[in-house]
């Protein structure tokens, strides 16, 4: 969701584009234009160092000067479907660079980049004429999944290393059914690629502990295979294994996509260790939150959130 133009840094520069993601985090977008593709990259930086320091109140004033009749949690509400925690604003952020073509010098200085943990990417594209139409092509250098996941590791303030556990967000609503994901064994999300995609984290066997956002930790489980659409994807029930969507009527699963491999529902598989209803959910001050399908959490704030979890949901080690 774009939410500025054109912001003076106070550098000397000018933003081109500022974007908040559904999880409150920060994209600063670089259009390249005339700029050689090196003096992009390390503007960008420069001004990352800017977007880095903006606070709730900053990006709600940024976004008064961008849309006037505009309020920023009311329309965030209305193009994510979820409150905006003022909290999660800017507690990461990442940078993309808009440009028709790439040196090869600078697709290496943004791979470097992205592989020790700065979550910046590239999203080229090329116009073409068919007829009367112009075509838009478009391709990122790096898999936006993994820029998006390493925004979200990586958020603003001390990290340590990964503790080997996986956090899941789980959309409970009209969308999807705890009730049914606790019944049948998965997780899912939906609706868009910045909500399926990092669901492709996850391997076989990895561990998973999964929170409802505003309601709070409801289950731990094993996966027991990778993300499939809703088209393919098979649960178990007294009749054998059957498609999904015959066997789940709590919730719609986006079954208005189901065709559309962007925005369908994908399911992973899950052997719950343990899980209560959300109306027994954990939730207490100072647990993480994070509103991606999943992610690899570097924050200290993790390790303490398991170490209480694990107290909260003994069988997490069956």
């Amino acid at each position: 969701m774009l939410i500025g133009q054109q912001e003076d840094t106070g550098y000397g520069g000018r933003i081109d584009l500022l974007a908040i993601a559904p999880d409150g985090s920060l994209v600063l977008i670089e259009l390249k234009r005339s700029r050689t593709p090196r003096d992009v990259v390390a503007q960008s930086l420069d001004y990352a160092t800017w977007v880095e320091k903006l606070r709730a109140e900053d990006v709600a004033a940024i976004y008064r000067r961008f849309a006037p009749a505009g309020n920023l949690a009311l329309d965030f509400r209305q193009r994510f479907e979820h409150d905006l925690d003022e909290d999660a604003i800017n507690q990461s952020h990442q940078i993309i660079i808009v440009a028709a073509s790439l040196d090869d010098s600078t697709e290496r200085i943004v791979a470097y980049l992205s592989e020790r943990g700065i979550p910046m990417n590239v999203l080229c594209f090329q116009v073409f004429t068919c007829g009367g139409d112009q075509l838009l092509s478009r391709s990122w250098l790096l898999d936006p999944v993994r820029t998006q996941a390493s925004a979200a590791e990586t958020p603003v303030g001390p990290t340590e290393p990964w503790n080997g556990e996986f956090y899941s967000s789980f959309g409970h609503g009209p969308e999807r059914s705890w009730e049914d994901a606790r019944e049948y064994g998965f997780i899912c999300a939906g609706g868009g690629p910045w909500y399926s995609k990092t669901l492709q984290l996850l391997s076989p066997e990895d561990r998973v502990w999964v929170n409802i956002p505003s309601v709070g930790f409801v289950g731990v489980g094993r996966v027991e295979g990778r993300a499939q659409p809703a088209s393919s994807f098979l649960v178990k029930t007294g009749a054998g294994e059957l498609p999904v969507l015959d066997v789940l009527k709590r919730a719609n699963y986006h079954r208005q996509f189901v065709g559309d491999p962007e925005y369908c529902e994908y399911f992973v598989p899950i052997r719950w260790l343990d899980n209560v209803p959300a109306e027994s959910a954990v939730r207490e001050i100072g647990l993480f939150g994070n509103q991606n399908s999943v992610c690899k959490p570097t924050t200290s704030k993790w390790r303490s959130t398991i170490d209480r979890l694990k107290d909260r949901f003994p069988g997490f080690d069956n």
